[in-house]
């Protein structure tokens, strides 16, 4: 039955590793869940309704990933979207989080209309085979730097001292002195998945995650499970349909602003889900484009399911849900069905009833797996044309950027706007399609409301 329905076989793998794959993609991305609230309750949310919203609304979305799309990709909260919610929209804009929910609602809508009218389809297509490559390294360097910072092997450091004082101008990321106990464990935890990957152990991650958290219990990393304050099935009844329309229409930032923070929303939205489906489907060979260079159903399903699912969470209470970038880490470990994600979804709906279990695993049992992925997807890097600068140049900014300013999205526009221009420079402009001019348009517009706001 499962077979029939995921098409196991045809996608050569086995009902195993699907589940598998899903529990390593939950655990990957699980920080979420406490995450997400912590950082909404700072625009004046309700901690225990977002925590609620935040779980409801990854269930629905990836299942419906899974379900309607067939595709082993995990939807939740987006991390840096949920901060652009509450620190510039709520916060330095001043507009209420229900009308900060209203704004997330309308941007969900605006993607669908998007999907539908295959304007996501022909962005996609229109990205040339050479970025493709370079977003799929963006995308692997990307998540393994997630995994260095997490872990704190690397950290940001004052690299200049003036008169005595630190120079907060100066703070770059550094090599950790290896004298804390997170970071010594998140090495074990390397050197343990570093083992396990090189024997081709089947479930190294899930393996490696188990071993390295309870090796923390020695070391005072990892903490036991406390249950005397958990509340199970919280009310999201405080942000429950609660979004401020009308409020909009009134909101003392005025309508221009209100309409630039809904393209700034759209614009992320869609491209941090263009460049995690285009960088991990790619190199797994989950979206396979046919010999007349058409793009597959599933994944024009796989983009309604992620617009969609922006909707729902608004009308839950949280900010824009996205396909998380670490679903990256289920597909490494063989995951290349809907029931990877239909397994991810069942971990979230589990974790409502022992959330302080989930809380237990430390981000140094995380992180090296982040890591392993990023080596894993940096492969493309060979099929990239270094030696023609009109490739070269976009594909270098595209990798570079996304990694430093630790954005998909804007790796993708500094690759979309060195691609023209290095075209335009070389009297190749007709070359480049019409569907990445108007985008690069769209993302100057951007950078110039960003920097005059």
């Amino acid at each position: 039955m499962l077979d029939k329905i995921f098409k196991l076989k045809e996608n050569k793998t086995k009902v195993s590793t699907e589940l598998i794959a899903g529990l390593t993609t939950f655990m990957a991305m699980s920080y979420i869940i406490f995450i997400n609230p912590t950082i909404l309750a700072d625009a004046g949310m309700d901690y225990n309704s977002v925590y609620m919203a935040t779980i409801v609304a990854s269930i629905v979305g990836t299942l419906m990933l899974g379900l309607f799309a067939n595709v082993p990709y995990v939807t939740s909260a987006g991390l840096g979207l949920n901060a652009l919610f509450a620190y510039t929209i709520c916060g330095t804009l001043g507009f209420t989080w229900q009308q900060a929910l209203a704004m997330v609602f309308i941007c969900g809508l605006i993607n669908v209309l998007i999907t539908v009218t295959n304007v996501r389809k022909k962005a996609i297509k229109a990205i040339p085979e050479f970025m493709q490559d370079a977003i799929t390294v963006g995308v692997g360097l990307f998540v393994a730097y997630i995994g260095l910072l997490s872990s704190g092997i690397i950290e940001f450091a004052v690299s200049s001292v003036e008169n005595g004082i630190a120079n907060s101008a100066n703070v770059v990321p550094q090599l950790s002195i290896f004298g804390n106990a997170d970071v010594i464990l998140a090495l074990i935890g390397l050197i343990i998945t570093g083992f396990l990957v090189a024997k081709n152990a089947k479930s190294a991650y899930i393996i490696s995650i188990v071993l390295t958290t309870v090796i923390g219990l020695f070391m005072g990393v990892t903490q036991l499970p406390d249950f005397s304050n958990y509340q199970i099935l919280p009310s999201m009844e405080p942000t429950f349909l609660k979004l401020d329309f009308a409020g909009l229409l009134n909101a003392k930032a005025g309508i221009i602003t209100v309409i630039m923070t809904l393209f700034t929303l759209v614009i992320s939205d869609l491209f941090d889900t263009i460049g995690t489906f285009v960088g991990t489907g790619k190199k797994a060979g989950i979206f396979k484009v046919d010999d007349d260079g058409n793009l597959p159903k599933n994944l024009e399903k796989a983009l309604a399911c992620d617009s969609l699912a922006t909707t729902f969470g608004a009308l839950f209470g949280t900010s824009n849900l996205t396909t998380y970038v670490e679903s990256t880490v289920g597909i490494d470990a063989g995951g290349r069905t809907g029931l990877t994600a239909v397994s991810a979804a069942i971990c979230f709906a589990i974790s409502l009833f022992i959330a302080p279990i989930v809380a237990c695993v430390p981000m140094a049992a995380i992180a090296p797996i982040l890591m392993f992925v990023g080596v894993s997807m940096i492969e493309s890097i060979l099929k990239i044309n270094w030696k023609e600068k009109t490739i070269a140049i976009p594909a270098f900014f595209t990798i570079v950027m996304m990694t430093l300013s630790y954005s998909i999205t804007t790796g993708i526009q500094f690759g979309f706007i060195f691609y023209i221009i290095v075209n335009l420079f070389n009297k190749k402009g007709k070359e480049v399609s019409p569907i990445i001019y108007i985008f690069t348009l769209l993302f100057i517009v951007d950078f110039i409301y960003k920097a005059i706001g």
